[in-house]
């Protein structure tokens, strides 16, 4: 008998109804951003911009996206999670559908930006509607189909991304969104229970701080691939984006209502599963860059070759998302988290160790992408859980700024590792392997993190 959730008027909903517009919504915005990748130069050259130019239309996305997310998730808690979640796929679809018209390069990263508006306003209000509705006994699962949403996403985008671009056109590639969208939007006004809007004040203070601090970071993560890591343009970026964070933390404790409580920033259980976040999304990115670099450079594969042997990595996630899901409420979350991040930062170790060597295509390269992703999926649920436990609102979308900061991080390091080796045939120690060294030496870290603090009390549903 399917699980039932309840809105303001009492009204039995299955969970798997209430879950299914919200995990669709989720693989819009996800695969909003990633279908872009590979026809990227046919959508600059078509609109006659400089091929420099394109990364604005993926930047945009990303930048918007990360830095609306606190705010998105009090616009949940101010104005009500579903409404939210309804505008979120409303502005998805505005912005898809402005891409796809686009007649220049201006006016597509503008509705690229767009898009990043409002996949900022789908993260938070999803997470917040789906552990609500499942409550504490099947929270893990219902993050699973969220992190299975967000893996197929990735998994998807680049591939239908080339081949809408090359047999329909590169507008195809925005067209294909508008359907998900939509389905998300239906399906949430039909089944998703309304939820109550609270009288909740923005301080300014706070999201002005944290928005411009974090801002500044990305920009100088943003800025390391062109300039160099030695740009002074890179470490004052860097620099001031700290010190507005200190600026923020300072401001925040001064306040009776802050925005983001600064407890929250050493509270165990979310401290953990933040850095869980960042760290994973820090290893995937930076794998999903190094190893077709390392394909097409070092090993001289096509990229459709490099293409099927990547897509193992998000398979991976997809695939076992639902097992991750189940080990979490089955274990304990922190115990789930442990074993993610124990198989990942060991899988990226085995997957230095062949990079090392120039190991061509082959099983084993194969199997250590994809055990990657295994870790990556028994990573992301328990720490996705884990913040859900402990925060709402702005919370939630601070935890997923956490996450896009770390795929900023990611690509910066793969920059500054492998420098002119990502273009140039090497010799030597292999630059592409000290990256999987480093991502597993990031990954090991955050399950020394995951021994701080005490576990809290089990939860218990209320009566």
């Amino acid at each position: 008998m399917p699980t039932q959730t309840r809105d303001d008027a009492g009204t039995g909903v299955p969970l798997g109804l209430v879950a299914t517009p919200l995990v669709v919504g989720t693989f819009a915005s996800t695969i909003a951003n990633t279908l872009v990748n590979v026809p990227l130069a046919t959508i600059v050259t078509d609109l006659g911009a400089p091929l420099s130019s394109g990364a604005l239309v993926v930047i945009a996305f990303n930048m918007l996206c990360a830095l609306m997310l606190p705010l998105g998730g009090w616009l949940g808690d101010r104005f009500g999670r579903r409404r939210l979640f309804l505008v979120s796929m409303a502005v998805v679809t505005l912005g898809a559908a402005g891409a796809a018209l686009a007649p220049n390069l201006a006016v597509l990263v503008t509705f690229r930006a767009v898009q990043g508006i409002g996949g900022a306003l789908v993260l938070p209000s999803v997470l917040a509607l789906l552990t609500s509705a499942a409550g504490t006994a099947r929270r893990g699962r219902a993050v699973s189909w969220w992190a299975a949403a967000n893996g197929a996403g990735q998994a998807a985008g680049p591939t239908i991304g080339g081949l809408l671009a090359d047999t329909l056109g590169w507008r195809a590639v925005f067209v294909a969104i508008i359907p998900f969208a939509l389905f998300g939007f239906a399906g949430g006004l039909r089944w998703v229970p309304r939820s109550h809007a609270l009288p909740v004040r923005l301080e300014w203070r706070g999201v002005l701080t944290l928005t411009v601090g974090v801002g500044l970071l990305l920009v100088a993560a943003a800025a390391v691939p062109p300039l160099g890591a030695g740009s002074p343009v890179v470490w004052g970026s860097a620099a001031l984006g700290l010190l507005v964070l200190l600026a923020f933390v300072l401001v925040e404790r001064r306040q009776a209502d802050p925005f983001i409580p600064p407890a929250l920033l050493v509270q165990p259980r979310f401290m953990r599963s933040s850095v869980a976040a960042l760290c994973q999304m820090f290893c995937l990115t930076a794998t999903l860059v190094a190893v077709p670099l390392y394909l097409a450079v070092r090993a001289g594969e096509t990229a459709a070759v490099a293409g099927l042997v990547v897509v193992a990595l998000p398979l991976a996630m997809t695939l076992l998302a639902p097992l991750a899901g189940l080990a979490t409420e089955r274990w304990s979350p922190r115990r789930a988290l442990r074993l993610g991040l124990l198989a990942l930062g060991l899988a990226e170790l085995a997957l230095a160790v062949l990079l090392a060597g120039g190991h061509p295509v082959g099983v084993l390269l194969v199997a250590a992408v994809a055990a990657i992703g295994v870790g990556i999926a028994f990573t992301q649920t328990p720490a996705t859980a884990g913040a859900a436990r402990t925060a709402v609102g702005a919370g939630l979308g601070l935890f997923n700024m956490m996450r896009f900061v770390g795929a900023a991080l990611g690509g910066a390091v793969v920059a500054v590792v492998l420098g002119d080796a990502g273009t140039t045939a090497h010799t030597g120690t292999s630059p592409y392997a000290t990256v999987a060294a480093i991502c597993g030496a990031a990954a090991l870290f955050a399950l020394l993190v995951t021994f701080l603090g005490r576990n809290p009390a089990p939860e218990r549903e209320p009566a």
